[in-house]
């Protein structure tokens, strides 16, 4: 724990200088911390389960670059596999032998990919599978659920969650009316809405797209039968179903989502743990989808560092740590005695609180709960979790900073860590 001897002023100081050089101080909104208050810490380096910021603060890391650090942060066998392949090279421009290495390993792990094409972010995967929902279908129209964030493509930032929702922006000008005019949106876990969406959209809705389990609205999962009712609509309706799996995939299992739940999509988007920490995302789905992307068929898509060399030896690397026995059983106890310790505590303190866990993902709301959707996450009471978020910082816990955003452990974290992170959490709400 840290507490008296939290100390932020180098931290201070960088961001001070870094507010003039960049928007905001930061590279990405949310990393500001405009919604939990105080100044963002600025890290020094990272490993296993831990951070060190520039003034030696040591934090107990649960944001694990936003979930790709699956292993722990600087793995030595994820490290020692970029440095051999950076001997070679660090970008191609080619074709590489390890992109068809990569790409057998997520066809195997995941049941809706025959074919996959690699990109440079999730953002850019969901770009991407965008446009080739309306190339085969030949429809315009999307139905996106309300604080789900697929990057910040432009139809996509329609009640978007992630920075979106933590910072409180309306839709983001520059975004043109009539790009947003195809996007429709409806309340996750709620069917009906769907359903009605088909109704007065006959034939003009190339397909739905969601988180399978959200966690940019913080934690939030799918209701029993949800999932398997937009894989029926979808079909009956003869529009696609993609699930973006850039935080599930490979987290919550190893053929994340659609191998948790059974349900298969028609295309999924990956990211994050596929890139073992270095940029990496991908998309992919049955054969006669995928057939239509450039140069196979006509739909253009294209990268100068798509399959870059070390990412996909990053990424090989990471998938085959997963594939050891035991390691989504580990994840799963460790992470709900977290969870539900994080329950307890708010309980024990007074807080109402809600949340869970799948796997090594997790969240909680000060918020009795239940929480079904994005419109319930935002009853929840912001400006505790601001003040837990910085007494927690002070006790050497790093938390997402927003209440609207999933949390994620490590192969790395301990039963040690959990209980120095309880602990810290007992103390942090008694004082709430």
């Amino acid at each position: 724990m840290i507490t008296s001897s939290f100390k932020t002023t180098k931290s201070d100081e960088i961001f001070a200088a870094a507010q003039k050089l960049m928007p905001g101080g930061v590279s990405s909104p949310v990393r500001a911390f405009k919604s939990v208050g105080g100044q963002p810490i600025v890290f020094d380096r990272v490993q296993g389960a831990y951070a060190w910021d520039v003034d030696g603060n040591r934090y107990i890391d649960y944001i694990g670059t936003w979930g790709p650090a699956i292993c722990g942060h600087a793995h030595p066998e994820v490290i020692k596999a970029i440095c051999d392949a950076a001997q070679k090279g660090t970008s191609f421009g080619a074709p590489c032998r390890l992109e068809n290495v990569l790409a057998e390993m997520v066809i195997d792990a995941v049941p809706s990919i025959e074919m996959v094409r690699f990109v440079n972010s999730g953002t850019e995967a969901c770009m991407s599978v965008l446009r080739l929902m309306r190339a085969f279908t030949g429809r315009d129209k999307l139905i996106k659920f309300e604080g789900c964030y697929h990057g910040h493509a432009d139809m996509f930032l329609v009640k978007a969650g992630s920075g979106v929702a933590t910072l409180g922006l309306p839709d983001s000008p520059g975004v043109p009316k009539s790009t947003t005019n195809n996007t429709l949106t409806a309340p996750f876990n709620n069917l009906e809405a769907v359903k009605a969406l088909f109704d007065e959209n006959p034939g003009e809705i190339a397909g739905v797209i969601l988180e399978p389990v959200v966690g940019n609205a913080g934690f939030i999962v799918p209701d029993g039968g949800f999932l398997a009712g937009l894989r029926e609509l979808t079909r009956e309706n003869g529009a696609l179903l993609v699930f973006d799996e850039v935080m599930t995939g490979f987290r919550i299992a190893y053929g994340g989502a659609q191998e948790k739940f059974g349900i298969t999509p028609d295309l999924t988007t990956l990211g994050k743990i596929i890139g073992g920490g270095l940029p990496v995302g991908a998309y992919g789905g049955r054969r006669d989808i995928m057939d239509m992307v450039a140069p196979a068929g006509p739909m253009y898509q294209a990268g100068t560092l798509s399959g870059n060399p070390l990412a996909m030896t990053a990424g090989i690397k990471t998938l085959e740590l997963l594939r050891q026995a035991g390691t989504y059983e580990q994840l799963d106890r460790l992470t709900k005695r977290l969870a539900e310790g994080m329950l307890q505590v708010a309980k024990e303190t007074g807080h109402a609180a809600c949340g869970g866990q799948i796997s090594g993902m997790f969240g909680f709301f000060f918020n009795a709960g239940p929480i079904h959707n994005y419109e319930d996450a935002k009853k929840s009471d912001l400006n505790k979790f601001s003040r837990f978020h910085r007494g927690m910082l002070k006790q050497g816990i790093y938390l997402a900073p927003s209440q609207f955003e999933a949390g994620f452990t490590s192969l790395a974290h301990t039963d040690a860590d959990v209980d120095e992170t309880l602990a810290a959490a007992r103390e942090v709400m008694a004082s709430l």
